[in-house]
């Protein structure tokens, strides 16, 4: 009785399986003239992008050539900007120097308070700069044992 069961389930399943099966349509449509406009942007953008590169890398090239040749691309390249402070003139006792106080204001870490930070720099003065006047300095190269610093402008005369 066992094998009339199974061969009748058998046949069943055999009824119920298609003899031909339909292919699916494809959901997929042709390219259309509008993803062709579209690919042609895409295509022109990229090729503009990469004339761009090009064109800075040849540039940047011709940077560094004159850089090293000593050209007239030579000067663009610069030393880059140099600090510079703000302060009082401290001292002028010295023949061109004179000494330069810049005060600062710093948040302390653990009280959050503000804490007044003093600092003195010795700078050349070619400008002839007077005791309490504020000065604007610009860091250059070593002058002397302790002048790394230079006055560049006298920003306000001191009241006499």
């Amino acid at each position: 009785m066992a094998k009339k069961n199974t061969e009748e389930q058998e046949a069943q399943a055999a009824e119920e399986i298609p003899v031909e099966a339909k292919p699916k349509k494809s959901t997929k449509k042709a390219a259309a003239p509008e993803d062709s406009s579209m690919i042609d942007d895409v295509v022109g953008t990229v090729a503009s992008a990469v004339e761009t590169v090009a064109e800075t890398v040849v540039g940047g090239a011709a940077l560094v050539a004159d850089a090293v040749i000593g050209g007239p691309a030579a000067k663009k390249i610069g030393k880059g900007k140099r600090a510079e402070k703000i302060g009082v003139v401290a001292s002028d006792k010295m023949t061109k120097t004179v000494v330069v106080r810049v005060d600062r204001l710093v948040k302390h870490p653990i009280y959050r308070k503000y804490v007044r930070k003093r600092k003195k720099f010795m700078a050349h003065d070619e400008l002839g700069s007077k005791i309490g006047d504020k000065v604007r300095i610009v860091e250059t190269r070593p002058l002397s044992a302790r002048k790394r610093w230079r006055v560049v402008e006298i920003i306000q005369k001191a009241e006499l």
